[in-house]
C-alpha cells in the first residue's frame, strides 16, 4: 500500500518541486503566459480528451456536476461559520473555504490514483469548480459582469461540447481526437510546475491561522462531499473523487482573487501555502482510505 500511496504522490511531488526549484534558483517563469496557455487551450483540450471518450454515463456525469454544486454551496454556508470562529470577514474567507486546488493538484492525484476511468469523474469536479469560480470569484473580486466572464472562457464550450457528445454516444473524428490528445498532454505537467512556482513565489504570513483554517476545513469538505455524493447515489469511483477533490488545499487562484479585490492577500497566501504543505501528510491518509 505504502509503494502505491507513493507511486500516486510522487508525479505531483516532482511536478511542482521542480516549479519551486526553478523559481529559487533564480530562474524565470512566465507565470501569466502559462496560465493563460494552460486555461485558454491545454485545460479545454484536456476535458475534451477526457470526457469525449470516456467511459461514463450521462447520468453519472450530471450527478457529479450537481453533487460538487451541492458541496460548494454547503462550503459557501461553511465560510461565514469559520469567519466568525477565526474572527475575520466572511468575503476574505469565502473562496478558499468553497474552492480547493481541484486543477493543478487535484487532477494530477485523481489521474495516477484512479487511472483514465476516475480521470473523468476528476475533470467533471474540476469543471464545475472552474464554472462557480470564474463567475462567482470574478463577480467578487471585480464586481464585474460573470455571464461575460463565462463567455470567454474556453472550458465552458469544452464542457458543452463534450456533453453533446456523451449525451449522443458520438466519438470526435480521428484526427480531431488525436490533436486533442496531443495538445492536451502538457497541460497537467504544466499546472503541476505551477503550482510549485506559486508557492515558491508566495510570502506566507499567519502560518499558525493558515494551519488552523485547513484543521477546519479539511474533515468538514470531505464529510460534506461523502454525506451529498451518498444521498446522490454516486457510483462508488465517483463518490471516493468527490470526497478527494473537495480535500484538496486551498486553490492557489484564491490568492490572486484576493490580491485583485485587496482582501488581505497574505493571509489567503497563508491559507494557500499552509494547506499545501498539510496536503502532504493527509492526502496519503485519504487515499489509502478510499483507493
Amino acid at each position: 500500500m505504502l509503494a502505491e500511496l507513493f507511486a500516486v504522490m510522487a508525479p505531483v511531488l516532482t511536478g511542482a518541486g521542480l516549479g519551486f526549484l526553478w523559481v529559487r534558483l533564480g530562474h524565470d517563469f512566465p507565470v501569466a503566459f502559462v496560465t493563460r496557455l494552460v486555461f485558454n487551450i491545454g485545460t479545454p483540450a484536456l476535458v475534451l480528451a477526457s470526457l469525449a471518450g470516456a467511459e461514463i454515463d450521462a447520468g453519472s456525469f450530471g450527478r457529479t456536476m450537481l453533487a460538487t454544486a451541492l458541496v460548494l454551496t454547503a462550503m459557501a454556508g461553511m465560510a461565514f461559520l469559520l469567519a466568525r470562529l477565526l474572527g475575520k470577514d466572511w468575503r476574505v474567507l469565502l473562496a478558499p473555504t468553497m474552492y480547493p486546488n481541484t486543477g493543478n493538484m487535484g487532477l494530477p492525484v485523481v489521474l495516477y490514483a484512479f487511472g483514465s476511468a476516475g480521470f473523468a469523474f476528476g475533470i467533471t469536479v474540476m469543471v464545475t469548480v472552474s464554472l462557480f469560480q470564474f463567475t462567482l470569484g470574478t463577480l467578487l473580486a471585480s464586481r464585474g459582469n460573470p455571464l461575460k466572464s463565462l463567455a470567454r472562457t474556453p472550458v465552458v464550450y469544452a464542457i458543452l461540447i463534450a456533453l453533446g457528445l456523451l449525451l449522443t454516444d458520438t466519438d470526435l473524428p480521428r484526427w480531431l481526437a488525436n490533436s486533442v490528445d496531443l495538445i492536451s498532454g502538457f497541460t497537467v505537467p504544466l499546472m503541476l510546475i505551477t503550482l510549485g512556482v506559486s508557492l515558491a513565489s508566495i510570502h506566507a504570513r499567519n502560518l499558525g491561522s493558515g494551519i488552523g483554517f485547513s484543521l477546519l476545513r479539511i474533515p468538514v469538505a470531505a464529510g460534506v462531499a461523502w454525506g451529498i455524493g451518498t444521498l446522490l447515489a454516486l457510483p462508488p469511483m465517483a463518490l471516493a473523487i468527490l470526497v478527494l477533490q473537495m480535500s484538496m488545499p486551498v486553490a492557489v487562484f484564491n490568492y490572486l482573487f484576493a490580491q485583485k479585490a485587496g482582501r488581505e492577500p497574505q493571509y489567503v497566501a497563508s491559507l494557500v501555502f499552509c494547506s499545501t504543505l498539510l496536503s502532504l501528510v493527509y492526502l496519503p491518509i485519504l487515499l489509502a482510505i478510499l483507493m
